[in-house]
């Protein structure tokens, strides 16, 4: 079915209200963008930092209602609603509805990254017979694909390593999909942290169908700290407390926050264990660097397009 769409643009301070007034205008979904996206003065913001909703300076806001709502009563009702939002940066469109997870398979392929893994969407079998590992990934999914420079950076450093039998740590999971990736290069078990509810369940169903959800315990960022249960644990994953130090470290979100956790991960990193951290812009990288030089060593940095990843192993002393 074919949809309204209203749009405007706003400051970032202003959001909170604005989303709550579009809800009560009953809009079936809310979307943000930079307002200056395709500008010199874009800003990227990749990932959530824990506990934290990262915003642009100005933002355009898009929301959805049903294609029969009456325009002028709802631009009239979002004026008495927000009184100093002028009708003029109001604006609408209709959307034509479209098969989204059927244009979502036809422009997602198989990538590989690294030697042997690759990742697939459902819709195409792998070819029989060759020596790959395959992570198989559902349509809609908005956490991570592989798309992403530093999604790719770290995919292809965990198929660099030698993980079997190894415990990992992925912070800041998303769709699970590093997680994943370990687990099918060899990893015995592994954790997966994630400040968003959403991004666990995302990471639980994908493993669940690419048959590793066993082996993958996943938590919120509070309940990693203090050892308490998961918000979907696996059986084999039981035996090994969050809190107990992992033979691989892995953790891509942004360079703020990576920053700030640097003494957590080092405790969650077992003595010698390869690490990695992405979401990373250029230009960031030399402060982290010194910052994780306390407790990392063996410090690399790998680079593609924008964006940087640090690898380097947890220091034994």
């Amino acid at each position: 079915m074919p949809w309204l769409e209203l749009s405007l643009t706003i400051r970032a301070d202003q959001q909170p209200r604005v989303e709550e007034a579009l809800d009560d205008l009953s809009a079936l979904s809310v979307t943000l963008q930079d307002a200056d996206a395709e500008t010199p003065d874009e800003q990227a913001i990749f990932e959530p930092g824990v506990g934290e909703l990262p915003l642009w300076p100005t933002i355009t806001l898009n929301a959805l209602f049903e294609a029969d709502t009456d325009r002028r009563g709802l631009g009239e009702a979002l004026g008495d609603l927000l009184p100093w939002l002028e009708p003029d940066h109001i604006q609408f469109r209709d959307i034509a509805d479209q098969d989204w997870e059927r244009a979502w398979m036809d422009q997602f392929k198989p990538m590989q990254f690294g030697q042997r893994l690759w990742i697939y969407p459902w819709n195409i079998e792998p070819p029989a017979g060759k020596d790959i590992v395959v992570v198989r990934l559902d349509p809609g999914l908005a956490f991570g694909s592989g798309t992403h420079p530093t999604t790719a950076l770290c995919l292809a450093w965990l198929d660099s390593l030698d993980l079997k039998g190894k415990s990992i740590t992925d912070f800041g999971c998303g769709s699970g999909i590093l997680a994943i990736a370990a687990l099918k290069l060899g990893a015995a078990s592994a954790v997966g942290v994630d400040n968003d509810p959403q991004a666990l369940t995302a990471s639980a169903d994908n493993a669940e169908r690419n048959e590793v959800a066993d082996r993958l315990a996943l938590y919120l960022p509070e309940d990693f700290a203090a050892s308490a249960a998961p918000a979907h644990p696996a059986p084999a994953a039981l035996a090994h407390p969050c809190a107990s130090p992992a033979d691989v470290f892995i953790a891509n979100i942004l360079a703020g926050p990576l920053g700030e956790l640097a003494p957590t991960f080092a405790t969650a990193a077992k003595p010698g264990a390869p690490f990695a951290i992405s979401g990373i812009l250029q230009g960031q990288e030399d402060e982290l660097l010194t910052r994780y030089a306390e407790w990392f060593e063996e410090l690399r940095v790998e680079t593609q397009e924008d964006w940087v990843r640090i690898s380097g192993r947890r220091k034994s002393g």
